[in-house]
């Protein structure tokens, strides 16, 4: 079966060769750069006059550089920079300076040296739609659309950049549904097959291209003259695995929709990639400079031209669009909805280091294990500085940061933010730290009981705030958080993310506010 498969695979990829067209004007254009990811951190390094980078904490708990976990050692810069004053010192009381000069100066802040900045020549995508039918997901019928969102390479086609998202919607909804986005790979969720005949006919076939390859194979057909090389796959019956449903087949069941968006086909998840995928394509194959983006900020972008898409799929409610992610991911999802403020809500799991965990914090991940590590592609160039021991600007550490997490996720007020984590026992490793997340969530607060949306009502003292219990739920308010007591995901929280934004939707509703 293999066989057949790899056949059918070289003949696609020799009959799409065939039709690539050639250009005579790429041969002025700079050749694609193609360093390793070694390669483009020394050149980075290079460019920010960097000359030696402090190492990342161990994992290993018996490593001589093991990560600290020790509360009494974890805040070794405790004050966190203030997020309702002004770089001039000025407080911020209303909603209208906070609009207006505060959150530019943190969406500045946050662009120059942590995550960095989208270009301005950052080209348009137009999306098609591939696959459309009719499927079922637990039984839910729902209209399921493959799409590829087609970035303009006009000025650059050495590259091409193709963003692959897939699209599913309730088939019985009376109108428009929320809508899920999520990261992961796109895949539709019940592709239809063949009836029994066609699926005869393409059997037959295969076997002839089989046997073509291999005329020996001709023997074990005749052997086992029933078998085919590809199989009809029959619905399974029975009773559902126990447990919570799926992610999917929970939304669907509350009447939302859902996107899946494939980080890596806006940009790979490697240093060595930085030259290709959107950011390679908008540089021209050429390595970054310090402020150019890094992969989190890709990635959210590409969240982004999707959402430019289901604000035109009348199935999809676009002022009701959510965004999500785990791990890195979550990291992502949490920089799209700053970012972009027409995310309504986003679910924001295990994120850590450079997501909703306080860079300040000494406790598991660090500044140090972005910047010196095979992550930093994830962060802008300038985010190296922070690791640096020496360097031409001397050294600098997580306390010289301008920003931190609290105020990055103080930009997603006042919308509706579920800060979700598991634990440790089952796979969510302190590393993440899972306290200092939550202190960062608590120091979000003030911003959006300044912009008239609940808090996690537990006050402002993110210095001495400690984590709920496990289960316990913090879901009053616009910004939430909850710990499950499961492993490196946020599916145990799920439930509880669509109750929580559900209730929200209907008392906005009710009251006529779109927040």
């Amino acid at each position: 079966m293999k066989k057949a498969f790899y056949l059918l695979f070289a003949l696609a990829v020799s009959s799409a060769s065939a039709q690539q067209p050639t250009n005579s004007t790429t041969k002025q254009l700079p050749q694609v750069v193609n360093f390793t990811a070694q390669q483009d951190h020394q050149h980075m390094m290079q460019q920010l006059g960097i000359k030696a980078l402090r190492p990342g904490p161990s994992g290993d708990e018996s490593a001589p550089n093991a990560a600290n976990y020790d509360e009494a050692l974890a805040n070794p810069y405790p004050n966190l920079p203030e997020v309702l004053t002004l770089s001039n010192g000025k407080k911020v009381k209303t909603p209208a300076v906070w609009w207006n000069k505060r959150r530019p100066e943190l969406v500045e802040a946050f662009e120059r040296e942590i995550y960095g900045r989208v270009p301005k020549n950052a080209p348009k995508v137009t999306w098609k739609t591939v696959i459309a039918e009719k499927e079922y997901v637990g039984w839910v019928p729902v209209n399921a659309k493959q799409l590829v969102g087609h970035v303009d390479n006009s000025a650059y086609p050495l590259l091409d950049v193709k963003i692959a998202m897939t699209v599913v919607t309730p088939a019985n909804a009376k109108g428009p549904v929320p809508v899920l986005m999520m990261f992961g790979p796109s895949a539709l969720p019940a592709p239809a097959q063949p009836p029994k005949e066609s699926l005869e006919q393409i059997n037959a076939a295969l076997k002839k291209l089989l046997i073509l390859q291999d005329p020996s194979l001709k023997e074990v057909f005749e052997q086992y003259p029933a078998y085919n090389p590809i199989a009809s796959q029959v619905p399974a019956f029975g009773p559902p695995p126990a447990g919570d449903p799926p992610t999917t087949h929970q939304l669907l069941r509350a009447g939302w929709g859902y996107a899946l968006i494939e980080p890596g086909s806006i940009q790979a998840d490697n240093g060595a990639g930085l030259t290709k995928g959107i950011i390679g394509l908008v540089n021209k194959g050429q390595p970054r400079s310090p402020e150019d983006w890094g992969a989190l900020r890709a990635w959210a972008w590409g969240a982004s031209r999707g959402l430019d898409y289901l604000e035109t799929d009348p199935a999809v409610d676009a002022s009701r669009v959510g965004i999500e992610g785990v791990s890195r991911f979550g990291k992502a999802a949490l920089v799209a909805m700053a970012f972009d403020q027409r995310f309504y809500m986003a679910l924001i799991g295990s994120s850590g280091e450079g997501g909703a965990k306080l860079h300040r914090r000494n406790f598991g991940e660090a500044v140090e294990s972005l910047t010196s590590s095979a992550e930093y592609h994830w962060m802008a160039g300038n985010f190296l500085k922070y690791g640096a021991s020496d360097a031409t600007f001397g050294s600098k550490n997580a306390g010289d940061l301008p920003v931190d997490a609290h105020q990055l996720i103080a930009l997603c007020a006042p919308r509706l933010t579920f800060i979700s984590y598991g634990i440790p026992e089952k796979g969510d490793a302190k590393w993440l730290d899972q306290q200092g997340s939550y202190m960062a969530t608590v120091a979000a607060g003030p911003v959006f009981n300044l912009l008239g949306a609940k808090d996690l009502g537990v006050g402002h003292d993110y210095k001495t705030a400690k984590m709920p219990g496990v289960n316990v739920s913090l879901l009053d308010g616009a910004l939430a958080w909850r710990q499950h007591d499961g492993g490196h995901t946020d599916a145990p929280n799920i439930k509880y993310f669509i109750q929580w934004a559900d209730s929200w939707m209907k008392q906005s509703r009710t009251s006529g506010s779109k927040r």
